[in-house]
């Protein structure tokens, strides 16, 4: 084992970062004295190395109990891929694997090792860890998902209370548990069941700065402002739906609009989950459309963004399940979608339970969601209150901080649009209302004789956005119901008469209208440092890929970044940028700076810099805006947009000329180009047919030109 002047400098040798993240250098400290530990760190915030570098400096063997077959593979690949001697033994493995395995490690040559409570606990292998604390030594057990062990967690597994055996068999090994989320109850529970004397208490932060927490009213075309989100992401998403069949059909929906995903949930075989999971995992696919089975246990740090398709069934899950964006510290952004639907589903799910307590419980944990969701405050504040503990507001990280709505009284609207309700003998949903209120010429209005009524454009001063808004208030407040049998009635309630009789006011939150903001400068810089970050990025895939491990195992997008940034053009200098530590400067770093340097290297072809409205398109295109929303954004025809992306891509920009033309197309424009010894659009038009737009042969014809 070599000997390291300091903590930060066998921190930089095994993982090659420089610097501890907050609270991991004195959890450290403790381990290495052999102190009992309760390790509480959200997701992302690097629990796992808190027990993997003490079992690094430490002799013997430190027992990691893992609940997932899946994390146990994650864990032991990323220590591999950076020379740490790391197995674990599980179900998948075959008898021979497991003695060659059993064999490495009472000769010493594992340092950690990844084992199932179930697994644990067998006699054969009480057996074979009493071998081991013989014959090696047993440094430590690491409790991982420490939450699991209490019944107030919530994900209970029975087999945890059984591991306080293994401080019954072991009372002088050091015991770590670790888990991302633990109330006061259950950081009780977990002290008292796992046995733990006297443990140094470590509670970090449940604040995740990194990440961008929004809510967003479920639109009436849901699916839509789904795919729109998607299309503005950039990097690898999980979508949650409640139900599997949601799971199925949105997985599949978005397939078929050109989003590589792949669905995950309980009804599926074992062996399709595993390989979704997988391809997920290796970046085959951008986005898993998934139930709550998925995610626990899953290490991926680059999930950039997070999408509750459906309302979570309580404040807990969402926090663990929006923390899975952003493990890695880069920009991560998790997205709610609020509907009365989806409150509605799940009471319906909730009355199904025998036990009026469980009730009770779960009617109380959905309330606290619908808070968060319906809040005007900083929506940490509402979060971080929940795990007990306080923050300021103003994050400047969620929806309502960026956005602040201000309190309005809207009672005279509320009595216009209630008032409407009755009038049309509450019959119809909310968009026939505002229809009435605005004096709409619809033909439906008149058939139904509903020009004629009082109400009939009472509410032109408001917008139909304004009167949604409204409308969608008074739903989530409870002051008008809406039916969920099909098509959406309004109807009126108690709270309703009450405001048509001036005895209750009506309060709502005003979304301010936002204001489009000025794009900012183009930056060459900026856009040479993102096509570069792309070009690295398909070489760690190509890597991954060549050892069959996911990606982030080579180097997490942070050191890509950082790789971009820099432009390292030497292994000394490859050598300094965090992520990198001696044994992947050796494996990996010939062939990145190889690549860094070829490309500065053509950097230094000269090429036609565009004009200010063509960057304007380009860096909305870089934004993942289709032509359509860039026409809109920007006030200009389609067909200017067009002839902006043609001129980009002449000028040798980052444009992908696969995003507007198939590949099939492509190849039969230039041949026609090449055939016809011309490129004038009107004889290419008559000579590729009707199935061919002037716009794909207009973006080929500059590619080619480019390319000549």
């Amino acid at each position: 084992m070599p000997q390291f002047p300091s903590l930060e400098a066998a921190l930089k040798h095994f993982f090659g970062y420089e610097h501890f993240r907050p609270g991991q250098r004195k959890i450290v400290e403790e381990a290495l004295q052999n102190r009992d530990l309760l390790v509480i760190m959200p997701t992302g915030g690097g629990k796992s190395l808190c027990f993997q570098l003490p079992a690094l400096l430490k002799p013997g063997l430190t027992v990691v109990v893992s609940p997932l077959i899946a994390l146990m593979q994650d864990q032991v690949d990323a220590l591999q891929d950076n020379g740490i001697g790391a197995t674990f033994l599980n179900s998948t493995l075959t008898f021979s694997e497991v003695r060659s395995r059993e064999t490495a490690i009472l000769d010493g040559k594992i340092k950690l090792l990844y084992v199932a409570p179930e697994r644990l606990l067998s006699e054969r292998f009480r057996n074979f860890l009493d071998l081991i604390a013989t014959k090696v030594s047993i440094a430590a057990f690491a409790i991982d998902e420490a939450h699991c062990v209490s019944e107030w967690g919530h994900d209970f597994r029975p087999e945890y209370r059984q591991l306080i055996q293994l401080r019954q068999r072991y009372p002088h090994v050091p015991m770590f548990a670790l888990t991302a989320t633990a109330t006061k109850r259950v950081q009780e529970d977990i002290i008292q069941q796992l046995g733990l004397r006297q443990p140094g208490i470590h509670l970090a932060s449940f604040n995740r700065s990194n990440i961008y927490y929004e809510v967003q009213p479920k639109e009436r075309r849901s699916y839509n402002q789904l795919l729109k989100l998607i299309r503005t992401q950039q990097g690898s998403g999980i979508v949650y739906c409640l139900s599997r069949r949601n799971v199925d059909e949105i997985a599949f929906r978005l397939q078929k609009d050109g989003i590589s995903t792949v669905p995950y949930h309980a009804g599926m075989t074992d062996e399709a989950r595993t390989l979704n999971q997988t391809r997920f995992i290796r970046d085959d696919v951008k986005v898993i459309v998934a139930t709550i089975a998925f995610g626990m246990g899953i290490d991926k740090p680059d999930v950039r963004f997070v999408i509750h398709y459906d309302l979570p069934r309580n404040l807990e899950s969402y926090y663990q399940e929006s923390g899975r964006a952003g493990r890695d510290g880069e920009p991560a952004s998790c997205t709610l979608f609020l509907s009365l639907g989806d409150v509605k589903r799940i009471e319906y799910i909730i009355d199904q339970k025998s036990d009026p307590q469980e009730q009770r419980i779960a009617r109380q944990q959905l309330r606290q969601v619908i808070n968060y969701a319906e809040g005007t405050e900083c929506r940490r504040t509402i979060i971080l209150r929940y795990f007990g503990e306080r923050f300021p507001g103003n994050c400047s990280g969620c929806d309502n901080c960026r956005n602040p709505k201000p309190i309005e009284d809207w009672t005279i609207e509320a009595q216009k649009f209630l008032s409407c309700v009755a009038r049309t003998q509450e019959r119809f949903g909310m968009m026939h209302i505002i229809d009435v209120l605005r004096g709409s010429s619809k033909r439906k209005i008149e058939e139904y004789g509903h020009h004629l009524l009082s109400t009939y454009s009472i509410g032109k001063d408001k917008t139909v956005k304004e009167w949604k808004m409204l409308g969608r208030s008074l739903i989530h407040q409870g002051l008008v119901d809406e039916t969920t049998d099909g098509y959406p009635v309004l109807k009126l309630n108690r709270r309703s008469w009450e405001i048509l009789r001036k005895v209750r006011s009506v309060q709502i939150a005003v979304t301010a209208q936002s204001n489009s903001k000025v794009l900012e400068g183009y930056n060459p810089k900026a856009a040479e440092v993102e096509i570069l970050l792309e070009r690295l990025k398909q070489l760690r895939k190509q890597i991954a890929d060549l050892h069959s491990l996911p990606p982030y195992v080579i180097f997490s997008d942070s050191s890509l970044k950082l790789m971009a940034q820099i432009q390292p053009k030497t292994l000394q200098e490859f050598a300094k940028i965090s992520g990198v530590g001696a044994h992947k400067l050796e494996r990996y770093g010939d062939r990145f700076v190889s690549e860094i340097r070829a490309f500065c290297q053509e950097q230094k072809l000269p090429v036609s810099l565009p004009s200010n409205s063509q960057k304007m398109t380009l860096q909305l295109y870089q934004q993942g805006l289709s032509v359509e929303e860039i026409a809109q954004r920007r006030g200009f025809t389609i067909s200017t947009i067009y002839t902006h992306l043609c001129e980009l891509i002449e000028t040798n920009q980052p444009i992908d000329i696969n995003d507007f033309v198939v590949p099939a197309k492509q190849e039969l424009i230039i041949q026609a180009i090449q055939t016809k010894r011309a490129d004038s659009l009107k004889s290419l038009k008559e000579a590729l047919g009707e199935s061919f737009s002037y716009e794909e042969i207009k973006l080929v014809r500059a590619w080619w030109r480019r390319e000549k």
